[in-house]
């Protein structure tokens, strides 16, 4: 490669808008070099999310851009890390944990826990370490969710606890604690003490990502837990319906009075297409989600359909990203994982953009 190429080159690398960090190569910041090689170029591209599906997919369409329209032979490696997220200076993380992701909602009935299962099992479909912590404790629902049915977490020195693996995914949840039916009759102090427990006591190991099914509402417990915990950022899930929006922005104004980042809003039930004839219609609104991003100047990570085997695979343990992962429905899931985790890169590394270290040599 000559020098004149290397214009050419970064201007072609500046036009390739990454889709999960939402701007182009350069600006996201994760062109780590872009050096000769040979009669070509070399090209390194690191994601800061997991990215195992999807790297050889971004390399093939790098390469194939830069030789059409740079007119170069090039060579493209794309690798990805996770970096730990900053949390507020009042709280520590936890050893070992990079990332908590609260996955919160203003009311019940918009589909939180089963975005938050699906987010926890792309996020691991991709690559990478991934706990699942259940927050509900008046309704837990991710032990059946993620097909654990009867198993119980195990202890080995009577004092701490080893939640079990489900597809992948480390999880933990009171209801694997209690029978079915019990109730937890429990006051709010109880609660917040209880999930304490079952994030402090749990042998996490080393992960990249804690997904936090938190309760719905925006209460005491809910309050407690984005101040106690130290959260890197979190993602709100609602439904177009007006209602559910008025309930999903007092949810996000309350991570913001914590200073939690709001990753972004995952609108549920977007659109319903008839099984039988086709027809597609917005039952409960259309762009709700949209609007409340751009208000609140965040991103919307995804619109998700109202599908009835979404409902019959959480109900049968195996949410979309496990039944059906090259699905439509599964392809929408692992797409707004990527773009929560490339938020989160965006934070840890400032929200600012670096140049490509491009070096050249006389060939």
């Amino acid at each position: 490669m000559n020098t004149q190429s290397v214009p050419a080159v970064t201007a072609c690398l500046g036009s390739i808008i990454e889709p999960h960090y939402g701007v182009d190569l350069v600006a996201a910041g994760i062109v780590a070099a872009v050096v000769p090689s040979g009669a070509g170029v070399r090209v390194e591209i690191r994601l800061g999310y997991p990215a195992s599906h999807y790297a050889p997919v971004l390399a093939a369409q790098v390469k194939a851009r830069l030789e059409t329209e740079a007119g170069v032979q090039a060579e493209v490696d794309v690798r990805w890390a996770v970096a730990a997220g900053a949390v507020k200076q009042s709280l520590k993380p936890l050893k070992g944990i990079k990332n908590i992701v609260a996955v919160a909602s203003g009311k019940g009935g918009v589909g939180k826990s089963t975005t938050a299962a699906n987010l926890a099992l792309a996020l691991a479909h991709d690559g990478a370490a991934v706990g699942l912590l259940d927050a509900d404790i008046y309704g837990p629902s991710q032990g059946r969710m993620m097909g654990l049915g009867s198993e119980r977490p195990t202890s080995r020195d009577g004092k701490s606890i080893d939640p079990p693996l489900a597809y992948g995914v480390k999880v933990m949840s009171i209801g694997l604690l209690i029978d079915d039916e019990q109730p937890m009759a429990w006051r709010g102090p109880m609660v917040t003490q209880a999930l304490t427990q079952l994030l402090d006591n749990s042998n996490w190991g080393e992960l990249d990502y804690l997904i936090v099914d938190m309760p719905p509402g925006t209460g005491d417990i809910q309050l407690t837990l984005s101040q106690r915990v130290p959260v890197t950022g979190a993602v709100i899930v609602t439904t177009p319906q007006d209602i559910a929006l008025l309930d999903a922005r007092k949810g996000l104004k309350m991570f913001q009075k914590v200073e939690v980042p709001v990753l972004g809003i995952v609108e549920n039930m977007s659109t319903h297409v008839c099984t039988k004839c086709g027809h597609e219609e917005h039952i409960f609104g259309a762009g709700g989600g949209r609007a409340m991003a751009q208000q609140y100047g965040v991103d919307l990570l995804a619109e998700l359909p109202l599908d009835i085997r979404i409902r019959e695979q959480a109900d049968g343990g195996r949410p979309t990203v496990v039944d059906a992962p090259q699905s439509a429905l599964g392809e929408a899931y692992l797409a707004m994982a990527r773009r929560t985790a490339a938020r989160l890169a965006l934070l840890s590394q400032g929200g600012g953009a670096t140049l490509p270290a491009i070096e050249v040599e006389d060939t």
